[in-house]
């Protein structure tokens, strides 16, 4: 130590006064930082704990052994100073680019294994740099043989390298992320994991193994983006005497009832020529298209046979047969009352119509120019609450609905298909006649609206919906 001078002592002096200091107001910085849940307080962390400390470590040898040629240990402590502090820049870089990136900008989007890799390269550059600085090694011929040997494994591992980097391309890109349905050709369904080598799809049918290095140089689509509804189209055929707006009308009104459908979104209709129709859905998902297309188009053959209009160039009902119409009379009679001239009059007047299961047969908040007698099947009746309904009640063959036409309100409550569902329609003006012949049939229907009332508002009542006016059922 007998190098030492007046020089040495001031730095010796310096750095027992300042080090402390440092890791003081450091120390401080942090625990503001930690309390805010600062990202900043990471590398502020590293600094204090070690690079301040094995940085006056460095400057107290340097200035004790005054030939760094002839000893070792300033190198060494150099060394790990220097990793240190390229540790540091880089933990400094990764809270100023990623730390606090915006949702859906690139930097959310790198994958955190990309980050990952970019910087142990980095720190392997600058270690080769620091070990060429600080012990003047010659690194050159070091990287030349890691390039010519990253070459021949390159090449010897082209093909699994290449789904790695087409799947880290994929995950930095991100076209579509877990959850999304993604249509490849014939394959189309719901990604369910997303790896370096590959895609997984749910087809509905099994799992997809889709090869990233094949995903990433075909063309897919993302049926999930743009977020919003997801529309999905068909072609319908009628025939020329149909009248276009009444079709059109008709298309619409069928779509709009789905059950699937976007609040807020109408479907639409255009008419092609040669009673050619393409109609346009707007559902919540692409998870639920499937489901909603069958839904839609069978309840169009439906209320197609209802309005008479020939879908597919067919236009007839089974049930329109006059046999089907006295079987119809046998089970709905009894409610009736009815006598034989009464049975005339029905017969006459009446029509058997048919409604696919979850179609509305009655809805809320009209007032109906008919009466349906249930002859087959159920219908539920709800009452609609807060975007939803509450199922209160069933009503089975011999039973009615729509009953408010006799009294001219409008209803309260929704009448849905539980299954298929046969009715007998009898206008208002036969009921009218009905009634008038049989006071009892009008007092049962007044029973029977009153009873509808009550048990609608004890239903919202146990749904905790204010009851609110309930004046028709």
């Amino acid at each position: 130590m007998s190098g030492l001078s007046d020089a040495w002592i001031g730095w010796a002096i310096g750095l027992a006064i300042g080090v402390p200091v440092v890791l003081v107001v450091l120390t401080e910085i942090i625990g503001t930082l930690s309390r805010r849940n600062s990202p900043v307080a990471g590398p502020l962390r590293l600094l204090r704990n070690w690079v301040v400390p094995v940085g006056a470590l460095f400057a107290l040898l340097a200035f004790a052994f005054q030939s760094d040629q002839q000893n070792v240990w300033p190198r060494v402590v150099a060394t790990v100073l220097g990793f240190l502090v390229i540790l540091l820049v880089l933990s400094a870089f990764n809270v100023a680019l990623f730390a606090n990136a915006k949702a859906g900008s690139w930097r959310e989007r790198i994958p955190s294994i990309f980050i990952e890799i970019v910087r142990l390269l980095l720190v392997v550059v600058g270690l080769a740099f620091l070990f060429q600085w600080v012990w003047n090694a010659d690194v050159g011929g070091l990287i030349a043989t890691l390039g010519v040997t990253s070459i021949v494994i390159g090449l010897a591992l082209q093909n699994a390298v290449g789904g790695v980097i087409s799947g880290l391309l994929l995950l930095f890109e991100q076209p579509f992320k877990i959850g999304d349905w993604l249509e490849v050709g014939d394959v189309r369904g719901r990604v369910i994991e997303v790896n370096w080598r590959a895609v997984h799809i749910d087809t509905g049918a099994g799992i997809q193994i889709m090869p990233n290095s094949s995903l990433s140089g075909a063309s897919f689509t993302n049926l999930s983006q743009p977020e919003g509804p997801h529309h999905i189209s068909t072609d319908v055929k009628f025939t020329t005497d149909d009248p276009p707006h009444e079709v059109i009308a008709l298309l619409v009104e069928v779509a709009d009832s789905l059950p699937m459908r976007v609040p807020g979104e109408r479907a639409s209709a255009e008419y092609s020529g040669a009673g050619a129709y393409n109609v346009t859905l707007p559902i919540q998902g692409p998870s639920s298209s499937q489901q909603a297309m069958s839904l839609y188009l069978a309840w169009l053959w439906y209320a197609a046979r209802r309005r008479g209009l020939a879908l597919d160039g067919d236009s007839t009902d089974p049930i329109a047969e006059p046999a089907q119409l006295d079987r119809a009379l046998e089970i709905v009679g009894p409610t009736l009352h009815l006598g034989d001239g009464e049975r005339e009059l029905v017969l006459s007047t009446s029509r058997l119509e048919r409604y696919g299961t979850g179609e509305i047969v009655v809805p809320a908040g009209v007032v109906p120019g008919e009466i349906l007698f249930i002859v087959q099947g159920r219908a539920r009746v709800a009452v609609e609450a807060d975007g939803g309904r509450i199922d209160f009640s069933v009503a089975e063959p011999g039973d009615y609905i729509g009953q408010t036409a006799l009294t001219r309100e409008k209803t309260l409550t929704t009448a849905v298909a539980a299954d298929v569902l046969t009715v007998l329609v009898v206008p208002l003006a036969t009921v009218d006649e009905l009634v008038r012949k049989r006071p009892l049939l009008a007092t049962e229907i007044g029973q029977s609206i009153e009873l509808k009332r009550k048990l609608a508002a004890d239903a919202l009542a146990a749904a905790g919906v204010v009851r609110g006016m309930l004046g028709s059922s």
